[in-house]
């Protein structure tokens, strides 16, 4: 299936806000900026010297207790996933998120009151085209001790389910999901973060949750409870009196839908993978998803994404008809068999072209090119490279029939992985400048099985041949 591109997005004013950071405790000021293309999500502490930034990238995750926390040199961003998903939420691609305290404000815990703000910024296109990992395959990451598991499987778009089980009886099974990111707004950014009674007294005890109130988490009773018990949340909540409600959780909120858990999970984990750093065009399936388990997904992606981008692999599918077929590059090549090494041309534009060779046992080279273990000969895959570049070279002329194009330097070649025998070989070339005086200079790539082949830079002339 051919995806549209999308163009990056960003805000189109500054806009603020205050609150308090739900561990710290501390009174925050909190300010959403424009950013440029390819800046993704950037965090910067205004009270420390120098307002040093934190990217918000997986590989600076140092504690997922409580919420996702970043450290960079020493510099601290905590409980980032709320704001995130906000910005994730409504396709946002790049924003600098300023911030005069280690924690952005818990608000009522969720994301609402984030993407209230952001749309009041305005949401405007920039020039760049979006970067996507397409998902072609299945990649899970499983959690032994936990036994959480996450998956994300190809799909048309990002989609987002989540599933949790606490195993308790004042809350149970529950799940979530969104099939667009357009409903994260309305069916997602509103879900509350919560917690269990007995996590909310180790929390206390601990002199944590500084910021906390009873209207920025929900509360599951999942004890019973004493006057100690009591006593002990009227005052750290500066109440007279506290009560438990007959669905278990204690008087101070209503729920906002019957599965506010899952919801906020789901949450959870669209702030968690936002520092991939990379969109996902693909379904994502948590089950008993955290912040531990998401936060090794995302560092999955990120080691699988990277490897991708530095084999440059391109994403075809061999199953769709091709934009030349045999007989159209016949018509433009002047190779014919044994010597025409290329079968189908995918795409073509002004800058790079993609084209595919089937190698077949019945190849002639095979014959006496170790014939007890035969391998397609390097200098072939050279030329066959350099043939699906021909196309590319020859567009530039309005009668390419009439065209030949010849060798004039190879540089840089490098084999990397042999060639045999029902591989199919993947050719991707890009100019490395524009065409002038019949010069055309590209750097060309084979790829076998997703991994690169070979790579050259070929330099070649077009030349009239009537």
């Amino acid at each position: 299936m051919a995806y549209k591109q999308a163009k990056q997005h960003t805000i189109d004013r500054e806009i603020s806000l205050e609150g308090v950071g739900l561990h710290t405790g501390q009174k925050v000021k909190m300010t959403f900026k424009p950013a440029p293309e390819n800046t993704g999500y950037v965090f910067k502490r205004m009270d420390l010297e120098g307002e040093p930034q934190i990217e918000a990238d997986v590989s600076y995750v140092v504690n997922t207790q409580r919420g996702t926390n970043l450290e960079k040199n020493g510099v601290k961003i905590q409980t980032s996933e709320h704001v995130l998903a906000a910005c994730v939420g409504l396709d946002i691609d790049n924003i600098l998120i300023e911030l005069d305290a280690s924690e952005p404000p818990i608000m009522d815990g969720s994301s609402k009151f984030f993407v209230e703000a952001l749309e009041k910024a305005g949401v405007v296109a920039q020039e760049a085209e979006r970067e996507e990992f397409v998902v072609d395959q299945v990649i899970s990451y499983h959690d032994e001790k936990s036994g959480s598991e996450i998956i994300v499987m190809p799909a048309d778009e990002y989609q987002v389910t989540a599933m949790v089980d606490f195993g308790t009886q004042v809350l149970g099974t529950q799940n979530a999901s969104i099939s667009h990111l357009s409903e994260f707004k309305d069916e997602i950014a509103n879900a509350r973060t919560f917690s269990f009674l007995h996590e909310l007294e180790a929390l206390l005890d601990h002199g944590l949750i500084k910021g906390g109130d009873l209207n920025n988490a929900i509360v599951y009773v999942d004890k019973e409870i004493n006057e100690e018990t009591l006593k002990k949340l009227r005052k750290a909540f500066e109440r007279d009196n506290i009560a438990v409600k007959q669905n278990g959780i204690l008087d101070n909120l209503t729920l906002h839908y019957p599965n506010e858990a899952a919801r906020h999970k789901l949450l959870d984990v669209v702030g968690d993978l936002a520092l991939i750093g990379t969109r996902i065009r693909g379904k994502v399936i948590a089950n008993k998803p955290g912040h531990y388990v998401n936060t090794e997904f995302a560092k999955k992606m990120a080691k699988i994404i990277k490897a991708e981008k530095r084999n440059n692999v391109p994403k075809i599918d061999l199953d769709q008809k091709p934009m030349m077929d045999v007989n159209d590059i016949m018509d433009i090549l002047p190779h014919r068999s044994p010597f025409l090494l290329v079968d189908k041309i995918y795409s073509c534009t002004d800058s790079c072209v993609i084209g595919m060779k089937n190698v077949t046992m019945n190849e002639p080279f095979f014959v006496g090119h170790f014939p007890g273990k035969p391998v397609m000969p390097g200098v072939l895959q050279v030329e066959a490279m350099a043939q699906t570049g021909g196309i590319l070279a020859l567009k530039s002329v309005p009668d390419p029939e009439n065209y030949l194009t010849y060798f004039m330097k190879i540089d840089n070649v490098r084999f990397k992985q042999q060639v045999v025998p029902g591989d199919t070989l993947i050719f991707k070339l890009e100019l490395l400048a524009p065409i002038r005086r019949g010069i055309c200079q590209m750097q060309g790539y084979a790829y076998v099985n997703g991994k690169l082949a070979t790579e050259a830079v070929l330099m070649a002339q077009i030349v009239k041949s009537k």
